[in-house]
């Protein structure tokens, strides 16, 4: 087959120098320098991708509290398995987050933690004997936490009362217990079935229901106020997702105006319902979804201590907001 018509002396060319294009050495990192700060390496990174974005999501947390507008850290329970608790709470006393929610195994480590200052059985060992999850100490006390919360003040507020309460050894480590004394909204939304609690004859299954219900409307509450702030969902890969998601419609369904603000979803592999439902489709109306990838235990902290860095060097946050 000839190929006489292909003359690549007749191709159109045009100047490099005019092109468009998406990587400039003026967005390349920078040497790290003796005696640089923290914020000095944040400002050395690279204005590419993941490290653009990481930038990125501390302005518009540093914005959105000068405005006095919501920080949400929507949240898994291995936030608080991989020893992330000191920095989330650490957020909380900073009026950085001004709510937090989590899936149901949240209250399970934070009051393990709270109380015996240690969390997460090893499965493996345990699971052929039938001992998965027997700890009797949790059961009962997160049964009492759970019938005082479907009285009351919903799931979240009862178990970090209870351990307040208590005085258990450890509560300056529990994140729910902070919330509860900061008075800062803390939602538990539970799957039946899915927590070791679920097993134990202490739980009464119709609080429990009701008790996370009432943390659903609380975090719809939560949601309701979201205009111009910053919604997290950090390793929560099915629950917390599409909790948000009926929290959106539903606020939108009783007319407040939740258009415009910023997801951000935090995870160190890519799952469908966190990228839908977090990230593109509650802000089709105006908002922005980005993404960080990266294991928690290095990914959180980094995060946590630009966010300090950058306020620090610009003056302190303004109030928390109050729900």
């Amino acid at each position: 087959m000839s190929h006489d018509k292909i003359d690549l002396h007749k191709i159109q060319t045009y100047s490099l120098k005019d092109r468009p294009s998406k990587v400039s050495i003026s967005d390349f990192s920078q040497v790290h320098q003796k005696g640089d700060s923290f914020a000095d390496f944040l400002d050395r990174l690279p204005n590419i991708l993941a490290a653009k974005n990481l930038k990125e999501v501390i302005h518009r947390v540093l914005e959105a509290r000068r405005h006095k507008k919501p920080v949400i850290f929507g949240m898994g329970a291995h936030v608080i398995k991989v020893g992330l608790a000191p920095v989330v709470i650490d957020l909380m006393e900073r009026n950085i987050i001004t709510g937090v929610a989590f899936n149901g195994a949240a209250i399970v480590h934070d009051f393990e933690l709270a109380y015996a200052g240690k969390t997460s059985e090893d499965v493996d060992q345990v699971i052929g004997s039938g001992q998965f999850g027997m700890a009797k100490e949790t059961g009962e006390f997160l049964g009492e936490a759970i019938r005082y919360g479907a009285r009351e003040v919903g799931l979240g507020r009862g178990v970090g009362e209870k351990i307040l309460e208590a005085k258990l050894p450890h509560r300056d480590l529990s994140i729910l217990a902070t919330a509860a004394r900061l008075n800062i909204p803390a939602t538990i939304h539970v799957a039946v079935g899915t927590d070791i609690v679920h097993m134990h004859p202490a739980i009464d299954p119709e609080c429990l229901g009701k008790a996370s219900h009432t943390d659903f409307l609380k975090f719809a509450d939560m949601v309701s106020e979201l205009e111009g702030g910053i919604y997290f969902n950090i390793g929560s890969a099915v629950i917390l997702p599409e909790v948000f998601l009926k929290a959106i419609t539903l606020v939108r369904n009783l007319g407040f105006k939740c258009e415009k603000f910023t997801t951000v979803n935090c995870d160190f592999v890519h799952h469908y319902r966190p990228t839908v439902n977090v990230v593109t489709r509650p802000t089709a109306q105006g908002g922005e979804g980005l993404t960080l990838y990266g294991h928690h235990e290095i990914l959180l902290p980094l995060l946590a201590a630009g966010i300090i860095e950058k306020e620090s060097s610009r003056g302190e946050a303004e109030g928390p907001v109050r729900h």
